[in-house]
């Protein structure tokens, strides 16, 4: 069985009268013969595709994500082949597969072998497959068992309907997901190529490092998913306040990039920007100037831009604005003045898109010099750290704070008086892009939310023993007696 993305390219050659109604780049699966139905009629791969197509408007709509549910079916599918078990068998004998599965992806060969929390997506995949072909009529049978658990969170009871063939993970707040603020400025640091004290590294030469500081400390400031900030151009990032301000700077991430196609703003701090900006000023200019760089055919046709702006520009002739665009059509665009027009860029002028592999490398460079007990980074902890980072601030009051000192007339007076009037949920909610504050509540648990409150509280503890400390040292001078019960 073969997995492939469909394209329509070339189908008025294919012998048929219309276009197939099948979304481009879909993930599809195909028998070794080709063959659409036999003797027993319509193959299970079939309705797999069938189910594939559906997926952009069932819950699933970033092309990212397809590839991954068709896989999943498609190896189940694979493993039932092995013992005569079809896709849309009966209820016994996909039960009794089931229970076969588990152990080969648990205990099976090292390279099939799911941890939990893999099993668990892979589980849910399916299952969303198999109420979908129930629904549809393609079978009665379904593998899993669900039992119903009734859950209370923030004074709010639902009844949530479980999959028993889940494993059991741990808690999010036992496998941290974010970096303290040491190790989070250990990172950075690395990205720039800099020593834990700040100076250069020895013995390691680098390249890119004006771009891998600048768009890694804009995602730890800004918190963007990883399509979010790979596929932003250059001419989307917000323009450099004319004055320092402590206020941050909003940050607008267009719909056509954004998980869901959510049109949202988060924010960066002025020290990231001012990076950034210095990275497209110097380093990203002189890969661009003049670069002759085109798409590879297997992207499709070039999208070659002119008159272009913050907003949009001429892409082969035709006007368009960039928050319309998506992954694929933005790595296709080439600058009115040569080279990519995405953020960040290598080489003379060719999209960047490896940021796992940047991130991967630096964090394994400080865990093999400097620090041991450094985690493995990936993008998405960045987001994470960002999201603790901000709450933190949020609920100690130090934006709340900031935002006093702005004056009416300034040009972020309209931030600040968002900073006042919000509680510091609903504006997290907002910048990580979260449908309601209970997700973004739920997302923070799994973080760990007790440990801001932990710091805020030793916190108040640290400025309650330096006020003591205060009160004591003044009766000294005044030759007072210290009758507060702690000594000195």
């Amino acid at each position: 069985m073969k997995q492939a993305f469909y394209s329509s390219s070339g189908w008025e050659t294919w012998g048929i009268e219309f276009k197939p109604v099948i979304p481009e780049g879909m993930s599809l699966i195909f028998d070794e013969d080709l063959l659409f139905e036999d003797d027993r009629g319509l193959r299970p791969s079939v309705v797999v595709n069938r189910w594939a197509c559906e997926l952009p408007t069932n819950k699933c709509p970033s092309d990212n994500s397809w590839p991954s549910y068709v896989r999943a079916v498609r190896e189940w599918m694979e493993f039932g082949d092995e013992y005569g078990v079809g896709l849309l068998d009966g209820r016994d004998r996909l039960k009794a597969l089931l229970g076969a599965y588990s152990v080969h992806r648990a205990r099976g060969p090292l390279e099939a072998r799911f941890k939990a929390s893999t099993w668990n997506q892979h589980i849910a995949m399916l299952g969303k497959f198999y109420s979908w072909a129930i629904d549809n009529g393609y079978t009665t049978a379904l593998p899993f068992t669900y039992d119903y658990a009734t859950g209370l969170f923030e004074g709010q009871m639902s009844e949530v309907k479980v999959n028993q063939a889940r494993r059991r993970q741990a808690k999010g707040h036992v496998t941290i997901k974010y970096l303290e603020d040491d190790f989070a400025d250990l990172f950075l640091k690395g990205l720039a190529r800099l020593e834990p004290d700040g100076s250069e590294e020895r013995g390691y030469r680098g390249r890119e490092m004006a771009r891998n500081s600048a768009v890694g400390r804009f995602v730890f400031a800004s918190g963007p998913r990883k399509q979010e900030f790979t596929y932003l151009l250059a001419c989307e990032v917000p323009a450099l306040p004319k004055r320092r301000t402590e206020v941050p700077t909003l940050v607008p991430l267009p719909w056509g990039i954004t998980k869901g196609g959510k049109f949202r703003n988060t924010w960066a701090d002025y020290d990231a920007l001012v990076e950034l900006h210095n990275y497209l000023a110097f380093e990203r200019a002189t890969a661009v100037a003049g670069s002759a760089w085109m798409p590879p055919a297997r992207w499709g046709e070039p999208l070659i831009v002119t008159e272009a702006d913050a907003r949009g520009g001429r892409v082969n002739g035709t006007r368009m604005q960039w928050e319309d665009l998506g992954p694929g059509e933005r790595r296709r665009l080439v600058a009115p003045g040569g080279g990519s027009m995405l953020l960040s860029v290598c080489g003379p002028g060719r999209p960047f898109t490896a940021w796992n592999t940047v991130f991967e490398r630096a964090s394994n460079r400080i865990r093999e010099r400097y620090e041991p007990r450094f985690p493995h980074v990936h993008p998405h902890r960045g987001r994470h750290t960002f999201a603790m980072q901000t709450m933190t601030k949020l609920a100690s009051g130090y934006y709340a704070c900031l935002a006093q000192k702005v004056q009416p007339g300034d040009t972020d007076a309209a931030l600040a008086l968002y900073l006042t009037s919000h509680e510091p949920l609903l504006i997290l909610r907002d910048l990580l892009g979260h449908s309601s504050a209970l997700t973004t509540e739920k997302y923070l648990n799994r973080l760990d939310t007790t440990r801001i409150f932990a710091d805020l509280h030793a916190a108040g503890d640290r400025s309650t023993a330096r006020s003591r400390a205060a009160e004591r040292e003044a009766a000294a001078e005044f030759g007072e007696d210290d009758d507060d019960g702690d000594g000195v």
